[in-house]
């Protein structure tokens, strides 16, 4: 049996980090790390209350396993979201404003 005050404090150190990293980061892939340290601060939370607890129901590692799925996809998703916006724009600042596309007015298209 473990001792629950240690995971416990590494998944409140590991979910003040990733919400750090999603609101004071500028940088797209930061966010994006921010995010997953959030993930792995519920996985391991739920793997510490299914380890410490006296059920002994092995849902909380399933669940855990779904989660670890889910977020593997979403990376894969996201990085190819942020592959995109930096080719069109050269950079992923996300407070950056977006700049507007030129689209070519009545009288350019007659030329």
């Amino acid at each position: 049996m473990i001792r629950p005050a240690l995971p416990y404090l590494l998944v409140a150190v590991l979910a003040g980090l990733g919400v750090y990293g999603i609101l004071a980061r500028r940088h797209a892939v930061l966010v994006l790390i921010g995010v997953e340290l959030l993930l792995g601060a519920a996985g391991l939370l739920l793997v510490t209350v299914a380890q410490t607890g006296a059920a002994g129901d092995p849902g909380a590692q399933v669940l855990t396993l779904f989660v670890i799925t889910i977020a593997a996809a979403e990376v894969v998703v996201a990085l190819a979201v942020l592959l995109a916006l930096f080719r069109a724009r050269g950079h992923v600042d996300l407070h950056a404003p977006l700049e507007q596309r030129h689209t070519p007015g009545a009288a350019e298209v007659e030329r």
